[in-house]
Parts: C-alpha cells; structure tokens; sequence
C-alpha cells in the first residue's frame, strides 16, 4: 500500500508538472501571438504616420514659397510708404493682395491625431519617436498663437482702415480678371487716388511693417517644423528596418 501511494503521489506530482507546464507554454504563445499583433498594429501606424509626415513637407514648403513672397511684397509696398513713387498700379494692388488673403497653416497629421485620441499612442514603442511628436505639437500651437496675434493685427491695421478707404470692386474686379488670365473677372481701372491716399495712412504702413515681422517669425517655425517631420521619417525608417 505504501509502495502503492507513493507511486500514485509521484504520478499526482507530474501530472500537476505537465499541466503547469502547459499553462506555461500556451501563455508564453498567446503573449507572443498578443506582442505579434501590437507590432503588426504598430507597423501599420509608422506606415501611416510617414505617409503623413512627407505630406506634411511638402505642404509646408508651399506655405513657407507663399509667405516669403509676402514677405518681398509687403517689403516692396513699405518702399512706397517710404517714399518711393508708383508706377505700376497692378502691381501694387497685386502686392497688397498677397498680403490680405494670407491663410492659416494647418498641418497634415490625421494618423497622429488618431493615436491621440484612440488612446493607442502608447502602441508606438520607440520614445524618441512620440517624444519628437508632442514638441512638434508644442510647436505648432506655438505658431497657431502667432497666427491669431497677425490675425488680430491684420483686422485692425489692414482690413478696417482699408475698406473705409479703397472701393474694393475694381480691385477685386481686376485681380480676377489678372489670375484668370481674362476667363473671370474685368479689366477695370484702378483707384490710384485712394491708393496714394493709402501710403499717407500711418496705421496701415504699421500693417505691413507687422506682416513682415510676423510672417517671418511663421517661416522660422515652419523650417523648425519641417526639420522635426525629417527626422521623425529618419527615425520611423530605422524602426520600420528593425523588421
């Protein structure tokens, strides 16, 4: 009998072996099926968010084209505040143009935004590379800011002296008529007078003064900007190469 338990308990003892065991190797598979999973989901998000990192690029590149040609034609309308006669009435309205249909930035980053919101950033592994991310998020709200403050400048300064100031139809007429190459719009006299009424308005001189300044401070981010989206793509490459 003795002999009888004592076999019974060492079979007991492996039986209770085996199936620990077992318990052990499924969790071991179904952790590594589980970590298979969140890297697939993970790959598929570097994917997305270097997708949207060289839109993003090249998005900023025309916006930094656009505002340094606003920056020359405010520039070059401060000359004729300074002094400097009109010659070429189109071109002048032209330049005034560039200036007031300025436009806000808005960057392309739907997949980070997803992350963001879903809860899943946390799926993205490599420090560096969500780090890099939230300053470029620091950043852009930084430029946003400088935003509002041009848009609050270009209200009072620009906009409100300038409607009371200039009739605006032929302007407006003419400038469609110039983009469309005639397909729009009519070719249409401009007020030169209001115009040079125009350079003796010191608040709107101010205007222009400020759109050089500021469009410029925007520039200097967007670069900043633009230099974190390539190293966030460098970053993403040697993560993607891992695999």
């Amino acid at each position: 009998m003795e002999n009888k338990t004592s076999k019974y308990f060492k079979y007991a003892i492996g039986e209770i072996v085996l199936v620990v065991i077992g318990i052990l190797i499924a969790l071991q598979i179904n952790n590594w099926n589980e970590n298979r999973k969140e890297r697939t989901q993970e790959l598929h998000y570097l994917k997305n968010l270097k997708v949207d990192l060289k839109m993003n690029i090249v998005h900023i590149d025309n916006y930094i084209k656009t505002r340094t040609k606003a920056i020359a034609s405010a520039t070059t309308i401060l000359d004729h505040f300074e002094g400097k006669p009109i010659t070429d009435y189109d071109a002048f309205s032209a330049n005034t143009i560039d200036i007031y249909t300025w436009r806000k930035f808005f960057q392309i980053n739907n997949t980070f935004q997803e992350l963001m919101n879903s809860g899943n950033l946390a799926i993205i592994s490599n420090d560096s590379i969500k780090d890099t991310y939230l300053n470029m998020e620091s950043l852009y709200k930084v430029m946003k800011d400088q935003e509002e403050h041009f848009r609050f400048d270009s209200e009072l300064l620009l906009y409100e002296p300038n409607y009371s100031q200039v009739d605006l139809n032929p302007v407006v007429k003419n400038y469609t008529y110039k983009v469309t190459n005639g397909v729009a719009g009519e070719k249409t006299d401009l007020p030169k007078h209001q115009y040079d009424e125009m350079l003796k308005d010191l608040k709107q001189k101010n205007g222009f003064v400020m759109a050089v300044y500021e469009f410029s401070a925007m520039n200097t981010q967007l670069n900043e900007m633009k230099i974190m989206c390539q190293q966030l793509i460098s970053l993403i490459d040697k993560d993607l190469n891992k695999n």
